[in-house]
Order: structure tokens, then C-alpha cells, then sequence
């Protein structure tokens, strides 16, 4: 009996292989069909180098500052942020393009100026604001994984300060599991009042009023692996999307085998939480501020955040990726 249970195990986990292959064609099919990757990425070739982990800032047209307060903090510019790619850590601002692209937008045109000056920007071929953010989150998928082969893709909002090192230890702990979903689990309430900015459309699907939802990981950061990537790619024609990103994400995995790991050091608070963990020997991967869903006023305030909650000099570089 136990052979029997053991051998179906093997042949359910080989079919699930195989099926996530041909999802991945599927993906990679669908991209040559439309779904190109940012201009400024060039041919990859067909056999790619096997990353870490992709990292998608996701930004908007209108948040350059936000952009700017990042690089000259927490994320590597120029040669430093080519050698992190070396060690096998990518990390692109993420954001799609004006509903009429051409050459004379000033919109486009700002964006793909800053792109040539930074080289950091990946594009979608998604319209800014359309669909939401969990369909911008899974063009980022899409188009990411046709770029990049990697263990797992990981989103973050460009007000949340990061750290590097730490995130990739957090991941590499995890990266010769196939399906798992990272970040900081949360389960709150059905919003059923259409006055609220959090207000839920599809509410009568959670059963009745007061109730919560189930189990996802917050919007700040999360990730994936490439199976789970490559699974939303595939199916993202057919995965509905709730009102908010994080719950989309969450919905979209929830009928899968998937370990959720609830990882609270990728949601510490700012100053002072984030540093007297770090002096207490336990430092955080990202920080922000609950009440403002990231860094309030990020702007002004991710110098002062990164200088009080930083990994340290050349951790991001060191850490054995």
C-alpha cells in the first residue's frame, strides 16, 4: 500500500513537472506573439543564465522622485548594479506605457530618456492604469520571465525600502522548492461598502458580510518561484482579478500545491522597529509604514530609513548569490 501511495506521489509530481514545462512554452509562445520584453534588454539568447531572482519595482509615470530617492539609496546604479546581475540578482523599476505611444509623448518620452540614462527600467507592453495592478503584475511575469531564467520573481512597491542580502538569504532558503509564495501573510476583512477605497465588488463570492479573506501575502513585497511565475503567465487570460493586487495574487494560487511562507522580516516598521531589530541581530529585508501601506513621505524620508536600517557596505555584493 505504502509502494502504491509513494508511486502515485512520484507520477502526480512528474506530471505536474511536465504540465509546468508546457506552460512555460505557452508563455514564451504568447511573448513572440506581442508581449516583448523592455527595448533596452536586447537578445538574450537561447540559453540563458540561471538568476537568483528578478526584482520588479513597480512605479508610475509620475513617481520619478520616488525612483530617484531609491537609487540614491538602496538599489545599485551603473557598474555596481551590472555585478549584482553577475552574482545573479536582477533588479528593474517596472512600468508600462502611455494609452497613446509615440514618439512625441512626453510621457513616453521622459520615461525612455531616464531608462537610457539608468538603464534600470523595464517596460511592459501594458498600458499604465489599464486593468489594474494584477494585470500589470502579471505582464511583469510574463515579460520577466521571457527575459530573465531565475528561481523567483519578486515585486515590490518603489516606497518600501529594501535590503538586498537579506532578501536573497530569505530566498535562498527556499530555492529548491518548486512552488512556494513569500511574504508577509494577512487575511483581513471583505470590504462590502462601495464608499471605501478598499472596496470589494466581488464580495457575495466570500460568503457573508464580516467575513475575511483567505490567506495572501502583502501587497509591499512578495515573491515567487519560476513554476508559480510561469503558471500566472500561462493562465492569466482566465485568473480573475479582485479589486486589490494582493488578493488577485492570493486567489490565483490558492487552488495549488503551495507553500505559503509567512516571512515577517519583509514588514518591519521604519525607524526605530527596523533598527533595534538590526541591533538585535535580527535585520529586516524591507521596511515601511503600515498606515501609509509604505515609507510615508518616502521621498524625504528613505535617506534617513536606509541609513538607520541598512544591511551594511557591499552586504548586497558579498552575499553569495
Amino acid at each position: 500500500m505504502n509502494i502504491g501511495v509513494s508511486n502515485r506521489r512520484a507520477l502526480d509530481k512528474t506530471i505536474s513537472d511536465i504540465e509546468m514545462r508546457l506552460a512555460a512554452a505557452r508563455a514564451a509562445q504568447a511573448m513572440s506573439q506581442g508581449m516583448s520584453p523592455s527595448d533596452s534588454e536586447g537578445d538574450q539568447g537561447s540559453m540563458r543564465h540561471r538568476m537568483s531572482f528578478v526584482m520588479g519595482v513597480f512605479t508610475t509615470f509620475a513617481n520619478r522622485k520616488r525612483r530617484d530617492s531609491i537609487r540614491q539609496t538602496w538599489m545599485p546604479q551603473g557598474d555596481q548594479l551590472r555585478r549584482l546581475e553577475e552574482k545573479g540578482a536582477v533588479i528593474r523599476f517596472v512600468i508600462g506605457r502611455s494609452e497613446n505611444p509615440n514618439p512625441d509623448n512626453e510621457v513616453d518620452r521622459a520615461i525612455d530618456a531616464e531608462d537610457k540614462e539608468y538603464n534600470d527600467i523595464l517596460r511592459l507592453n501594458h498600458v499604465e492604469g489599464n486593468g489594474g495592478l494584477p494585470m500589470k503584475i502579471q505582464m511583469f511575469l510574463s515579460t520577466a520571465l521571457t527575459t530573465w531564467d531565475a528561481d523567483f520573481y519578486v515585486k515590490v512597491d518603489d516606497n518600501v525600502h529594501v535590503n538586498i542580502g537579506i532578501t536573497r538569504s530569505i530566498l535562498a532558503r527556499h530555492r529548491m522548492k518548486p512552488r512556494v509564495y513569500i511574504g508577509c501573510m494577512k487575511s483581513g476583512p471583505v470590504v462590502t461598502k462601495n464608499d471605501s477605497k478598499y472596496y470589494e465588488p466581488d464580495h457575495w463570492k466570500f460568503g457573508t458580510e464580516g467575513n475575511n479573506y483567505f490567506r495572501h501575502a502583502t501587497r509591499q513585497l512578495y515573491a515567487v518561484t519560476r513554476d508559480l511565475a510561469t503558471y500566472i503567465s500561462a493562465n492569466r487570460h482566465i485568473l480573475h482579478k479582485y479589486s486589490n493586487e494582493d488578493v488577485s495574487f492570493g486567489s490565483w494560487l490558492i487552488g495549488l500545491e503551495v507553500e505559503h511562507v509567512d516571512e515577517r522580516s519583509l514588514c518591519c516598521g521604519t525607524p526605530p522597529d527596523c533598527e533595534w531589530k538590526a541591533q538585535a541581530g535580527n535585520p529586516c529585508a524591507a521596511s515601511f509604514d503600515w498606515n501609509c501601506t509604505g515609507i510615508c513621505n518616502p521621498v524625504e524620508r528613505m535617506t534617513e530609513v536606509h541609513r538607520r536600517c541598512w544591511e551594511g557596505r557591499g552586504a548586497e555584493e558579498h552575499a553569495q548569490f
